[in-house]
């Protein structure tokens, strides 16, 4: 043990000999370099606590330790992948390093893998035991969807199923005729002992530890740093005319240029960065700038000036989904149900993304119609992804109507409560109405308590969809949608379905 000694620089390759070693404990240091190769070499180790250093690099060292359950390698400066491989061990924290938000590569060919039941090295029943939760997996989102299908010949009736996901025990549930029984998870546990509670947004450095130097803005590949006065001349000087939208991170201007090129420009409010805030924005656009969808509004570049701090982003014509939805002048056109399906859709899939693919998960936690922007031929694109460790510093909370009933206390804002978000999305495009409208009576003001009672009877569900369709739709569609919706808006999150279930079932009504 000697953390909190004031150790400085780096560590030497010495713990090949070491092989009965079984903790490690450098914690608040000021150790820096890469971690030895060494460490792989260490059979016996259960315990690696490094936090409160400088170190960089990746973690892979650490990946086939056969005995490890306990790594605390916060605040440092790693970058790369977890491993999959420590995302189920007992004890694992990560937060406050630069992963990288885009998908891990393949290990290389013969990597060897760790059999942890049997404290082995090697080849083992691992690869079996990955074909089972993938199996496992694969049945879960079939047993959903098929709920989903089996709604077109049964939602006349007055029994209805609910399949939901059981995120406390980890299985899924299937409730009929008041009979419960359980099958296994559906979806693959990517963090079985990490609580999403716990784990940072984007595992940025607190600002307590940053140092603000102004020559230290890291400038990551692939997007543009835009001077200042570059975007307030393609701006007006961020006039009132070119605002195009405001939020409870900052405004939102149009930029247009000679050649034709438009741009959003979304500047962030300075008063939610601490004291670091030039290196906090670099962290920011390196992790957005990672994130690549079809359906995400793409990151185009940057601007860190004279205390400002702004985020370019890809222009849309067709503005919003809400604007589409909830604005009646002549810009608007109603949306046909099919383009709804496919609208719904696509934004699952940019949260699947986020949710699923990304590693570690990201949580988006601003998800509502405003930030779902069209394009010219309305395919959707999901925006202010990557800002959610910024929600938090906020005096508001997300729009009134898209809250979760567990968002009462911020820090239990899950992965299920963008499901909830969406599900409340889906309201809008099931029935044209907003979420939350005060000038409605107070019976229909909040969409999802006047809405939820009628989703599961398909007399009511007909009453309640958007007028501006004309009842051009298949019934058995708009059904099986609702059912959809239904267990999105569940109040307890556990019973809300992972966001890849939903995914799945979306594709069936296309």
């Amino acid at each position: 043990n000697f953390g909190g000694n004031n150790l400085n620089g780096e560590l030497s390759d010495m713990f090949q000999k070491l092989t009965k070693l079984q903790t490690i404990d450098l914690s608040s240091n000021q150790l820096t370099g890469k971690l030895p190769q060494s460490f792989a070499n260490l059979p016996g180790l259960k315990t690696l606590h490094l936090q409160e250093n400088q170190f960089k690099g990746s973690i892979n060292a650490l990946r086939d330790l056969p005995q490890i359950d306990d790594v605390n390698v916060a605040n440092n400066q790693f970058t790369g992948w977890i491993p999959n491989e420590l995302k189920s061990i007992g004890n694992l924290d990560t937060g406050g390093n630069r992963w990288s938000s885009s998908r891990a590569p393949s290990p290389p060919p013969g990597t060897r893998r760790v059999d942890r039941n049997s404290g082995g090295v090697g080849v083992s029943n691992k690869a079996l035991t990955t074909g089972l939760i993938v199996a496992a997996s694969t049945i879960g989102g079939l047993i959903f969807t098929a709920g989903v299908i089996a709604l077109f010949a049964r939602r006349k009736n007055s029994h209805h199923s609910s399949h939901f996901f059981d995120e406390e025990k980890g299985g899924q549930k299937t409730v009929d005729s008041n009979t419960l029984t359980e099958t296994k998870p559906s979806s693959v546990n990517r963090t079985s002992s990490v609580s999403f509670k716990n784990t940072p947004i984007f595992h940025l450095i607190p600002s307590s530890q940053v140092v603000a130097t102004p020559d230290r803005f890291f400038k990551p590949d692939g997007v543009k740093a835009f001077t200042l006065t570059d975007l307030q001349n393609s701006a007006s000087c961020f006039s009132p005319n070119r605002l195009i939208g405001e939020g409870t991170l900052g405004r939102v201007y149009k930029a247009k240029y000679e050649d034709g090129r438009k741009y959003a420009v979304k500047e962030i409010d300075s008063s939610l960065f601490g004291k670091g805030n030039q290196e906090e924005f670099s962290h920011i656009v390196s992790n957005i700038s990672c994130i690549h969808h079809p359906n995400m509004a793409e990151l185009v570049g940057y601007c860190s000036e004279q205390g400002r701090n702004m985020l370019v982003y890809e222009y849309f014509t067709s503005g919003s989904l809400n604007r589409f939805l909830h604005q009646t002048d002549d810009f608007s056109r109603p949306l046909t149900w099919n383009t709804r399906i496919r609208i719904a859709l696509g934004t699952a899939q940019a949260i699947e993304y986020l949710h699923e693919v990304c590693s570690p998960p990201l949580v988006h936690k601003n998800i509502k119609s405003s930030n779902i922007l069209l394009d010219s031929e309305l395919n959707p694109h999901l925006s202010d992804y990557g800002l959610a460790n910024f929600h938090h510093r906020t005096s508001q909370n997300l729009g009134v109507g898209y809250n979760a009933p567990e968002c009462a206390d911020p820090s239990a804002y899950t992965l299920k409560s963008d499901v909830y978000s969406f599900g409340v999305v889906m309201l809008e495009l099931l029935t044209g109405r907003m979420p939350y409208d005060s000038d409605r009576p107070k019976a229909e003001q909040s969409l999802v308590r006047w809405a939820k009672p009628k989703l599961k009877d398909m007399e009511t569900l007909e009453e309640m969809v958007d007028p501006g369709l004309c009842g051009l739709y298949a019934p058995e569609s708009v059904s099986a949608f609702a059912y959809i919706v239904s267990i999105c808006v569940m109040s307890e999150p556990g019973l809300r379905p992972p966001v890849s279930n939903v995914v799945e079932a979306l594709k069936r009504l296309v």
